[in-house]
């Protein structure tokens, strides 16, 4: 048996012990979590906290500020109590780099819409409309509660296409009241490989509720099907949506394309080529758009092996097949007189890199189209996995803004 003395030290001995782990697990995580804020993922199996780490800062800023606290409280000495200390203020500093970086990010994408789409670019949008948008670009509530999502209508699963005996489906996103809305048409990322419409549900579920009908696509993945499968099957959507336009409350004058990385990709190819249907507007998230450099010119560290990547898709590498990486690389098909693009591309993005969306950015001005870059400098690949992140929430505030304008807008010809 356990004596009574003994047993009254036992809540003591054990408070004692919480009170030591505690601040040097919050400092194990806090410091292996905020790490990740600047370190580039070397492998795949590493690459959700690169992507992730940026997209939490405001919970690491909590983590490191809570452990720095509690380990001034214990007031210990000796270089071991030291270190530590140093370890939660680097941790801290780490951490809120992203929230530093923000404010100027935010001055620079907001400077650019104004100039590209002119300075009450909002103006003929209807007051229901404007109404709904996020009120800033940054809510930090949200980082840690979520964004808000009303209900809305939803069906899943519609058949569009079989080829090669392959089902192809599509999900449909629709406001709660029957009307008629503007569209996006939306092709999920995966290296052309993996995914489906059901991939970042949080966005095209958001977006309904705006007012638009979001119609979420997929199409054949590689290595079994190559390019230009995929594209085929693009077209394939349209042409369904086009023909159930009705019956789904679409206004087929007000489309607009958007896609992720390799949905990206097949987006701008539609839109900036050969569309079944008009595209009023295009988004494209961190997309590939010169195979034939970004072969040429893989990141560093290259977690997800871009070159093999473009050896499935394509079916061979540049020497073997230049024409066709050149015939796959939207950014041969910039000319004169294209829908507005909005390319919203991360500045530590080592799947993809930043340098890619400047230039594409640089070869519209050349020719004269309008087209805004949003560069979010802390942030990875994939960035807006984690809804709720400040790079997500700055890309969310200011693409609403730019399909408003183009969807929107009571003015028709201004924004075609």
């Amino acid at each position: 048996m356990i004596h009574k003395k003994n047993r009254k030290k036992l809540p003591l001995l054990a408070a004692f012990l919480v009170s030591q782990f505690i601040p040097w697990f919050l400092s194990a995580i806090g410091l292996f979590l905020s790490l990740w804020v600047i370190v580039p993922a070397p492998t795949m199996f590493l690459y959700p906290l690169a992507v992730g780490a940026p997209e939490i800062s405001p919970w690491l800023v909590g983590i490191n500020t809570i452990a720095l606290l509690l380990n001034l409280l214990r007031r210990h000495q000796g270089k071991v109590y030291i270190f530590l200390l140093i370890c939660n203020l680097f941790a801290l500093i780490l951490g809120l780099l992203p929230l530093i970086q923000f404010p100027a990010a935010n001055a620079a994408i907001a400077t650019q819409m104004q100039a590209v789409l002119g300075e009450s670019y909002l103006a003929a949008v209807p007051q229901a409309d404007r109404a709904q948008l996020r009120p800033q670009p940054f809510i930090l509530a949200d980082a840690f509660r979520g964004i808000p999502i009303r209900d809305v209508r939803i069906d899943r699963a519609i058949g569009f296409a079989n080829p090669d005996g392959v089902s192809l489906q599509l999900n449909l996103y629709r406001p709660m009241q029957i009307g008629k809305y503007p569209a996006i048409i939306t092709l999920y990322g995966g290296a052309w490989q993996r995914g489906n419409p059901d991939s970042n549900e949080e966005f095209s579920r958001y977006m309904a509720a705006q007012g638009y009908c979001v119609v979420a696509i997929a199409y054949r993945h590689a290595p079994k099907y190559r390019f230009p499968a995929q594209l085929e099957d693009v077209q394939a959507a349209l042409s369904y949506i086009k023909t159930h336009a009705g019956d789904w409350e679409i206004d087929l004058d007000r489309v607009a394309l958007m896609g992720r990385s390799a949905g990206a990709h097949l987006a701008m190819l539609t839109a900036y080529n050969s569309s079944v249907l008009p595209v009023r507007a295009v988004v494209n998230y961190y997309g590939p758009n010169d195979l034939l450099r970004g072969y040429n010119d893989p990141p560093f560290p290259d977690a997800i092996n871009v070159r093999a990547v473009l050896r499935a898709f394509l079916g061979g590498t540049p020497d073997q097949l230049n024409e066709l990486y050149r015939r796959a690389s939207p950014i041969n098909y910039i000319k004169p007189n294209l829908p507005p693009s909005l390319l919203v591309y991360a500045g530590r993005d080592h799947i993809v890199q930043a340098k890619f969306g400047r230039s594409l950015y640089e070869r519209f001005r050349a020719t004269g189209d309008r087209a805004i870059l949003l560069e979010i400098p802390w942030a990875e690949h994939a960035f807006d996995a984690v809804f709720n992140g400040p790079s997500n929430q700055l890309a969310l505030y200011y693409t609403e803004r730019f399909l408003a304008h183009a969807l929107k807008s009571s003015d028709y010809q201004r924004v075609k």
